[in-house]
């Protein structure tokens, strides 16, 4: 598993946060026991699985929403 943090333009409300992750946990791959997306510092946090699931697979699900992905780190 590999922890990414991605930060997002400014989240406007927390209904955003909410749409953020129902996304993320239709993705095969993601713990969503650990998954966090933070509406005061618009960044998310996640494990995923690199052989089932790539981070830009994951950006790409965030920005098909309308939300832009300023950056991601991934360890």
């Amino acid at each position: 598993m590999k922890l990414a943090t991605i930060q997002l333009e400014t989240l406007t409300c927390p209904s955003c946060m909410l749409k953020i992750e129902g996304a993320l946990k239709s993705l095969d791959g993601i713990d969503k026991d650990t998954m966090k997306v933070s509406f005061n510092t618009s960044k998310v946090k996640v494990n995923f699985d690199e052989e089932k699931l790539s981070i830009d697979e994951i950006e790409s699900a965030i920005s098909k929403l309308g939300y832009e992905v300023l950056k991601s780190r991934v360890k």
